[in-house]
């Protein structure tokens, strides 16, 4: 068996690889479903009831797809230029370490700004930090060909020892009771709410304004097409006047900011405060979306609604008919294989010899 290049990949095909994707990854999950002695069609629907029947069900999914939208563009814009960055989760909470020093550590009052100026400040740190976490491992794969894989990931066990320091140390909440928390926000500086009464919040808006930019920087710009280039053919774009080092820099500086954002508006919209549980692993998560999204930045917002519904959707069909929670796990992580070998049938066919 070998795989041939196909000449040229048909449209029909391209639309027909991710639904047979998804099929596959409903079939091989309902087995699992069986296996666990519950009704597969009862069990999908109470699924997709508690990802999205009901306002409250549609608000709880869209509040955790915002930082998996952000942490997956991270993970696309990166991608797209071969700077393999697994270091998301790191950034993530470098960025929200650097929203609650500027927006929460106030001294009562001494950071005599408006409001307005201070939130600006706050989302400019959060974005710096997690831009110069990720700027390190860059300048050291371009400058000494040192693996960003392997560097990025260990950063981000260095950056939650830091924050359980921090959180331990000078940034804990005296109020908290011995809980290892930051000191809150203020109040001035947490984003609304986009629905009453729900945990929604403008932070949904940013993501999917970043989603846009990102997708007309990539096809429009000169940099964006830098970028598509050293993801194509590194030696090529090098021949071609690309620099390399400099547009390994600014998708460093992008990937890691984005990340940071993510910290950032998870602090300002949902929590307050930060925590060494806020992340449940969006950071990691991001990767799986990109790669489900094929790095596409507008597909990731679709990618990030899917993910996080199979997420929330599991815990109440749990509740209703005993299956275990990482059933969502397992449709994710299946999905994300079936539409990588769907994508890879479009542009290459099997040939049995």
């Amino acid at each position: 068996m070998r795989l041939e290049k196909r000449p040229h990949s048909s449209a029909l095909a391209l639309v027909l690889a991710p639904i047979g994707a998804v099929a596959f990854t409903l079939l091989v999950s309902a087995l699992l479903v069986l296996w666990a002695g519950a009704p597969v069609g009862q069990t999908y629907a109470l699924l997709l009831q508690g990802a999205y029947g009901s306002v409250f069900a549609l608000s709880e999914t869209l509040t955790r797809a915002i930082p998996l939208m952000l942490t997956g563009l991270a993970a696309t814009v990166a991608f797209k230029a071969r700077l393999f960055n697994i270091g998301a989760e790191g950034q993530l909470y470098v960025g929200a370490l650097a929203a609650v020093a500027v927006g929460g550590m106030h001294g009562g009052g001494s950071w005599d700004l408006p409001p307005a100026v201070l939130f600006v400040l706050m989302m400019l740190a959060a974005a710096l930090a997690g831009a110069l976490l990720l700027l390190g491992p860059a300048l050291m794969k371009t400058r000494m060909g040192v693996d960003e894989v392997v560097t990025t990931l260990l950063l981000n066990f260095i950056v939650l020892l830091l924050v359980s320091l921090m959180l331990d140390g000078p940034m804990k909440d005296p109020t908290a009771m011995g809980w290892p928390q930051s000191v809150a926000l203020l109040g001035d500086l947490e984003l609304s709410k986009l629905i009453a009464q729900t945990r929604v919040h403008t932070g949904l808006l940013w993501a999917v304004a970043l989603a846009v930019a990102l997708w007309a920087l990539m096809k429009y710009t000169v940099l964006g097409f830098d970028i598509r280039a050293l993801g194509a053919n590194p030696r090529a774009a090098a021949f071609a006047g690309v620099s390399i080092t400099r547009t390994v820099v600014v998708v460093a500086l992008l990937s890691g900011g984005l990340a940071g954002l993510a910290g950032a508006i998870e602090v300002a919209g949902r929590t307050s405060y930060l925590t060494l549980d806020m992340s449940p692993g969006y950071g990691y998560s991001g990767i799986v979306i990109a790669m489900l999204a094929a790095l596409h930045p507008l597909a990731v917002v679709v990618a990030s609604v899917f993910v996080a519904g199979m997420l929330v959707g599991a815990d109440s069909m749990s509740r209703a008919v005993g299956v275990p929670t990482f059933i969502a796990d397992v449709i994710v992580a299946a999905s994300l294989i079936s539409v990588l070998v769907a994508t890879l049938l479009t542009q290459y066919r099997v040939r049995w010899r």
